[in-house]
């Protein structure tokens, strides 16, 4: 099997819409590869913030993005040897994570590391362009979104739960604010690949989401 012909499910969606949760049980149901792109772009700002690196520095900041050693280890995201599931999740490299996904060096730096995880038996890849930019010819595109509020109340009992401190109102202005920037950059802004399946979470559980994106590819597979 050719990498082209390697299936490939690609879940876009904004901050919190529980797209990482349902990527992964999608990709554990099939027995697929996972990528979560938004984490590569969380560990270039993680690593750029241990360094010091300026953020307005292109190219120091690509030169991270391009040298990141990482891999999706179950639900531990390594760093080289370190896990950083936990470290990465952190407001702050969250933040930093969406001011920096704006430069288009970094984008393309991040580029072909994404599309190396597209291997047999097949991916499931959730990230903000992965069926518009990443993977444009993915049989199932999806994009996962829920209201402001719902994602903002998601978001606060995940931080609680990792025993970090969390204040809703600050969860919810940035949201907005993570949302208007992802929205309205110039390189991949987040929308609606054309042709994805839209998928509203605001009163779904996580499996519900999954039961649907199975049965859209199981619809899929059938043509």
């Amino acid at each position: 099997m050719t990498t082209s012909n390697v299936p490939v499910i690609a879940i876009d969606g904004p901050t919190a819409s529980g797209k990482g949760t349902v990527a992964h049980r999608v990709a554990e149901r099939l027995g697929f590869h996972y990528l979560d792109s938004g984490a590569l772009y969380r560990l270039t700002a993680l690593s750029a913030l241990r360094s010091e690196t300026a953020l307005t520095d292109e190219h120091a900041l690509s030169k991270l993005a391009s040298g990141l050693h990482c891999s999706f280890s179950g639900d531990k995201i390594m760093l080289a040897s370190e896990d950083v599931t936990h470290a990465i999740r952190a407001e702050e490299v969250g933040n930093t994570a969406s001011k920096i996904a704006a430069l288009p060096t970094l984008r393309q730096a991040l580029y072909g590391l994404q599309l190396r995880f597209r291997m047999p038996p097949g991916l499931v890849a959730d990230g903000r362009d992965m069926g518009s930019v990443i993977f444009p010819h993915a049989p199932l595109k999806v994009f996962l979104t829920a209201t402001p509020e719902a994602r903002a109340e998601r978001r606060y009992k995940q931080l609680i739960e990792k025993g970090f401190s969390a204040n809703m109102d600050d969860l919810l202005k940035d949201l907005w604010e993570r949302d208007a920037r992802d929205s309205s950059r110039a390189i991949a802004p987040l929308k609606p690949a054309e042709d994805a399946h839209l998928l509203d979470t605001s009163d779904m559980t996580a499996d519900q989401a999954v039961e649907q994106v199975l049965q859209w590819y199981a619809q899929i597979k059938k043509h």
